[in-house]
């Protein structure tokens, strides 16, 4: 159709059009895959034996015949993990974030909602036709006097965060949010996508980072596929939140269910991390290290919060693509993030840290970085 193609045209000439890209043979330097658990030999043998039990899929739904021994063992060990009385599988963390918001308030009710939350969270409030309160990021004062003026107009709040922020890498303030829950009977929602596996002393997320406890008005969603190295998420929070979530979050009970060779590669990934967290973290931090004295020796602009996120920022939308194109000529796999995904004239590369990077990796960047680049890491800096 004629329209489609001027649109594609248009975003084009703008520096945004997306395409999908084939990595094979290049250095990939952008993944979640944070704790290098995709390919671990332990998980992949785990995953294999059951695949070869279960078959590819699950076959139905959870609330028909999806819901296997390996479903249950998979929720009973993130709840473990997570220490928290219950958990619930879904398909993925859009799934989870468009199905568990909408479930938890809609018409007459209220959600307040960081600027720089992910786009599924977004569309999750979307959905649930509540009352919303955008608040700049991590304004939790604005956040605050809001509630002083405007809670009592609504039944329920919910107040949404992405615990690290997947774009700039920085780490929401929930000792803070938990604070303004408990004074103005708000449910708070937490997003712990980049957060699991990543931070905390033991890589438990978000409340073992703040040195905080659930309770029954904490709602922690997760995904399965960034730092644990699988697919789909979960929502964790007391049994009664579960029960009410399986039969009225429409993602879960209209999709079919996670392979039980995913769940249960998932267990053993969790079981890594249960045995080897405080390691694994140090290592972690020990490589975002070193990608900090690379960044830093070559006067790039960058930003890093002790999280595995360092975005080297571009700020121009045409720079950053054709920095990340020359970088794939030379072997390197590092995406130019654009409008909508980051703000207008935010444009970065997604530079991210993960344990399967060897120094030889680091050092092989580090040329490339100089090459493509070369001496014009001021010109990269945002001037006014």
């Amino acid at each position: 159709m004629k329209w489609i193609e001027e649109e594609l045209k248009r975003i084009e000439k703008k520096s945004l059009f997306r395409k999908r890209i084939l990595i094979e043979g290049i250095k990939d330097f952008c993944s979640n895959d944070y704790l290098g658990l995709r390919k671990h030999p332990k998980v992949i043998e785990t995953s294999v034996r059951i695949l070869k039990e279960s078959g590819l899929g699950s076959g139905a739904s959870q609330l028909v015949s999806g819901y296997t021994k390996y479903h249950k063992e998979l929720e009973e060990t993130l709840a473990d993990f997570k220490n928290v009385p219950s958990c619930v599988l879904f398909g993925s963390g859009f799934l989870a974030n468009v199905g568990t918001i909408p479930s938890l308030v809609g018409e007459g009710d209220l959600i307040l909602s960081d600027e720089l939350n992910h786009a599924s969270i977004i569309d999750g409030v979307r959905l649930s036709k509540a009352q919303k309160y955008v608040f700049k990021h991590k304004d939790y004062e604005a956040l605050e006097e809001f509630l002083s003026q405007n809670r009592k107009k609504y039944k329920r709040c919910l107040i949404v965060t992405d615990t690290v922020f997947s774009m700039d890498g920085d780490i929401a303030d929930l000792k803070r949010l938990y604070k303004i829950c408990e004074t103005y009977d708000c449910m708070l929602y937490i997003d712990e996508a980049h957060a699991t596996g990543v931070i905390g002393e033991t890589g438990k997320g978000g409340l073992e980072h703040f040195g905080l406890k659930h309770k029954d008005f904490v709602v922690v969603m997760g995904t399965l596929s960034k730092a644990l190295g699988g697919y789909g998420a979960f929502v964790c929070g007391s049994k009664v939140l579960t029960e009410y979530l399986v039969n009225k979050a429409r993602s879960l009970i209209f999709s079919t269910s996670l392979p039980p060779h995913i769940c249960g590669g998932l267990i053993k990934s969790i079981e890594i991390i249960k045995m080897e967290g405080k390691a694994l973290i140090r290592k972690l931090r020990d490589t975002e290290e070193k990608l900090l004295a690379i960044l830093g020796g070559l006067n790039l602009d960058f930003k890093y919060f002790k999280t595995p996120i360092l975005p080297i920022m571009v700020y121009s939308e045409e720079k950053a693509l054709k920095i990340s194109k020359n970088l794939f000529k030379e072997g390197i796999f590092i995406q130019g993030i654009r409008y909508p995904t980051v703000p207008k004239g935010q444009a970065r590369l997604r530079l991210t840290a993960s344990l399967n990077y060897t120094d030889e990796d680091l050092e092989f960047l580090k040329e490339k970085l100089r090459k493509v680049i070369k001496k014009k890491g001021k010109n990269l800096r945002k001037t006014n």
